[in-house]
């Protein structure tokens, strides 16, 4: 019944037509709710001027309804700052930004108010995010498909649209021109039915925003040929005043954040800035509906027009940027109409002709597409509205003239931009077949193969089966491919009759008489599109890669299934999040009295005291100061200097350094980093403290695919130039060292006995020149230099532990806790780690050098082979890098 069920509900054409009905109705109701709660508030806030001083009354209601609308968004759903299109746009491209029924609810309710309060924004914006907040939420009580979702949430943006402005042929346009940019069937299909729907039940319900064809009837507009040059005109100072708009409005938000003040109280300063002004404006300007109205019936004067661009030009920017609830929609069109009846009538006062109030509709479409990016939907929007033929040749000159002149000014979307701000980069969608016609078996296939022998029994590769979790292994002989076997092959000779396998020993039978003798393979170049006919048409779970007859790889479904996952979430046709700079949001400062600096990045309590113990030690031998660091990682989506951050537990651990290196006598700095990437704040911090050495804890293994130290660590040490110095801590000890001060920051270890492998290099002087520190750490220091040296060699060369012997008899007198011993082994990771086993040392220090261990520190796995295998503390170095 439940797979019925399911089956029933997988997105299907029919399914994805109800959705859009529903979406359109509740998309309309939303539109009708906002437009009726925001009218009724902005009511209200005007009758209380004709009770109350307007010059008390509008500052402070929109102080306090400012702050909660700001509270609302901040505490319930931060998603629902701003306009909201350039979230559902993000949430289209695959960026995890969250689209919900919650988001939905406080965009509404905090729209209301924000709105309400007098700030001049539009409901249209709030409106399309609501739609698509709420297609999303229902989108999730079905399995559909990741396409499916993003059809819907277009819809539900469209819906919203169509219903805030009675225009449901603009809501289709505006998916299909800004946000989805999809012209396939379905896509148009629910795009065009949630519109109607909506922009139906709207009109029916009351829920349009501007209502110009009742206006229109007794001032109806004009057009004639001669005045083609005026509407030219209009367009390219539109263009020029709509991309000084966009401008303007980056530079609201940039100043915005320059103040450090959380959103609500940002919300409430716009809002009462918004209420003074308006205050000291003539009465006509608290009320925007008949303002605009008394604009485009020509009504009003040129220096009111002009008043009131001002005005709207200068709180619009004052309102957006401060991330309050509210779109640019009714804004833009507003001062357009403006922009056009200034012109009107400066064209009928020259000429004696034309219509000042054809001038404010083709004024409104000319500043929105200069705005928006869209002049289909401008002109479209103006169109719908007015249901006026004679305007659609002036709406298409001015829209035109105007997204020209705008894009040539300032390039590019104004939402992309927005999103940019918070670190989101938007780019092409790639093609969902792209990964299957341009990656080859060679970009996805594992490289590291599981193989059995031919030559092996079949009673030992049913252990190796049942050891291993895979299902099947390739056969080879001479490291030729020449066969395969699989877990079916085996349990067919365990349930066959035939005679050559029944009466026969497990351990007698081999593999290449059981074995598929000719396998069905790729070669390196096949694309996973080849690759995937393949393994359906044979019904088959996984195929060799050969070169030839050598095998070079293996590919299986789940491989493939993961390349397209890739390549869809984070390859070349998704986003990608941009992070932010790191920013600091607590910091303490040390006299400048050291020759250096030191930095040590602290998360873990239980390892701090000792990474600091080493660092104290290096730092009283170099005669660094120190820098502690504490890093907080915050959501992409959320931006390091807007985040509120509980800093109290970070705090605590950084002043208990600060009371140790006080104890040592070592001037200490502290910092906390809120970030959205470590390894980025890390090297922000090296830079701009001017770091000589970084010292910071390494597990000693990762599982990060590709990494060899871990993603964060791998990116310092490529990237830091500084010395940098990682430490992997080994098993505690209990053995008390009285050369430190105990606190609960330190836990105890064992630093008596040293291993230092030498390779020659740049790096093996570092090393030697870091332990006279280090081994300040324990009691009775004792050190071993060894040089690992393949077996085929008759006489290890040991100049080079010889000469670090005496550099460091140089710096200490050491000579007598110095030895230098070779060792055979075939390997350095072998030597060194049978080395620690037998012979018990506390420490291994490797000092990446030579071919040998830099190339293969950098590129391969040696420390992690060193790390993993020993108990022991292992230390990496890694000299500065000079650019």
């Amino acid at each position: 019944m439940n797979q019925r069920f399911r089956t029933w509900w997988q997105p299907r054409r029919g399914l994805a037509i109800a959705e859009a009905c529903v979406i359109g109705l509740v998309a309309a109701l939303s539109a009708v709710f906002l437009k009726v709660g925001s009218g009724w508030l902005g009511t209200w806030r005007v009758h209380t001027t004709h009770l109350f001083p307007a010059w008390l009354v509008l500052p402070v209601i929109g102080l306090v309804l400012g702050f909660i609308a700001g509270w609302l968004v901040d505490r319930l759903a931060p998603e629902a700052y701003g306009s909201g299109i350039p979230q559902v746009k993000a949430s289209l491209a695959n960026v995890p930004v969250n689209l919900s029924w919650r988001v939905a609810g406080v965009k509404l309710l905090s729209a209301i108010i924000a709105i309400g309060s007098g700030m001049t924004l539009g409901r249209q914006g709030p409106t399309v995010q609501v739609g698509a907040g709420l297609a999303a939420g229902m989108s999730r009580w079905v399995p559909t498909s990741p396409d499916h979702r993003r059809q819907m949430i277009a819809a539900g943006a469209g819906a919203g649209l169509a219903a805030a402005f009675n225009a449901p042929i603009a809501g289709v346009l505006f998916i299909v021109e800004e946000l989805l940019q999809d012209l396939s069937g379905l896509t148009l299909g629910t795009a065009i039915i949630a519109s109607f729907i909506g922009g139906v039940i709207s009109r029916l319900l009351g829920g349009g925003s501007f209502d110009l064809n009742l206006q229109l009837t007794q001032s109806s507009s004009q057009f004639s040929i001669p005045e083609i040059p005026f509407f030219v005109l209009l367009g390219i100072l539109a263009g020029l005043l709509g991309a000084l708009f966009n401008s303007g409005l980056i530079f609201s938000i940039k100043f915005y954040r320059r103040l450090h003040i959380s959103l609500p109280l940002r919300v409430a300063l716009a809002g009462f800035i918004s209420g003074v002004v308006v205050a000291m404006l003539p009465p006509s300007f608290r009320d925007n509906t008949g303002l605009r109205e008394s604009l485009i019936t020509g009504g009003s004067h040129p220096t009111v027009a002009a008043i009131a661009f001002t005005a709207q030009f200068i709180l619009t920017l004052i309102a957006f940027g401060s991330g309050a609830p509210g779109g640019l929609f009714a804004p833009s069109l507003i001062l357009g109409s403006c922009l056009g009846h200034i012109i009107g009538v400066a064209e009928l006062y020259i000429t004696g002709v034309g219509s000042p109030t054809t001038y404010a509709l083709a004024g409104m479409g000319g500043f929105f597409s200069a705005v928006s990016k869209v002049p289909i939907t401008a002109i479209v929007i103006v169109f719908e509205m007015t249901t006026d033929f004679n305007l659609v040749l002036p709406l298409m000159i001015v829209s035109v003239a105007a997204y020209l002149v705008a894009d040539k000014v300032v390039s590019g979307s104004l939402y992309e931009k927005l999103l940019e701000l918070k670190g989101i980069t938007l780019t092409k969608q790639v093609p969902m077949e792209g990964a299957l016609t341009k990656l080859t078996a060679k970009d996805v296939m594992q490289e590291r193969v599981e193989t059995l022998d031919a030559e092996m029994s079949l009673e030992e590769a049913m252990q190796s089966f049942a050891r291993s979790h895979h299902r099947g292994f390739p056969v080879v002989e001479d490291s030729k491919l020449v066969g395969i076997v699989t877990q079916s092959d085996l349990l067919k000779i365990r349930e066959s009759t035939n005679h050559t396998f029944r009466d026969r020993n497990l351990a007698d039978i081999f593999l290449k008489e059981i074995m598929t003798t000719v396998p069905m393979t790729v070669t390196p170049t096949h694309t996973l599109g080849n690759v995937l006919y393949l393994l359906d048409r044979y019904q088959i779970s996984r195929l060799p890669v050969v070169n030839g007859r050598k095998l070079i790889g293996i590919i299986t479904r789940a491989d493939i299934i993961r390349a397209e996952a890739d390549h869809l979430n984070c390859g070349n046709g998704t986003p990608k999040l941009q992070p932010e700079p790191s920013y600091i949001v607590y910091q303490t400062r040390s006299p400048n009295i050291g020759r250096g600096r030191l930095l040590v990045p602290v998360a873990n309590p239980d390892t701090a005291g000792i990474l600091l113990q080493m660092a104290a030690a290096i730092a009283r031998d170099r005669h660094y100061e120190i820098d502690c660091v504490q890093v907080m990682l915050i959501p992409r989506h959320s931006s390091p200097s807007e985040t509120q951050v509980r800093t109290a537990k970070s705090r605590r651990l950084l002043r208990q350094a600060e009371v140790l290196a006080k104890k040592w006598k070592i001037p200490l700095h502290t910092q906390i980093r809120v970030t959205h990437d470590v390894a980025q704040a890390i090297l922000e911090t090296i830079n701009e403290q001017h770091i000589d050495l970084i010292l910071m804890g390494w597990k000693g293994n990762t599982s990060t695919p590709g990494r060899i130290f871990g993603s964060v660590v791998d990116n310092i040490i490529r990237q830091a130039t500084c010395e940098v110095v990682l430490v992997k801590l080994g098993k505690t000890q209990h053995k008390p060292n009285h050369s430190y001060p105990q606190t609960a920051l330190q836990t105890q270890h064992s630093f008596n006995r040293w291993l230092v492998p030498m390779a020659g290099g740049p790096n093996s002087p570092l090393a030697i020149k870091l332990l006279p520190a280090l081994i300040t750490l324990g009691n009775d220091p004792q050190i071993r230099l060894t040089q690992v040296f393949n077996p085929s060699e008759l006489k290890p060369d040991m100049s080079i532990s010889e000469q670090a012997i005496r550099q460091l008899m140089r710096r200490r007198k050491l000579s007598s806790t110095v030895v230098a011993i070779p060792v055979q082994a075939d390997s350095v990771a072998e030597g060194v780690i049978n080395l620690v086993k037998t012979e018990g040392y506390d420490v291994v220090v490797l000092g990446a050098s030579r071919e040998g261990l830099l190339q293969q520190a950098i590129q391969g796995n040696i420390p992690e082979a060193i790390a993993s295998g020993v108990e022991s503390t292992v230390i990496l170095v890694r000299g500065a890098i000079h650019k």
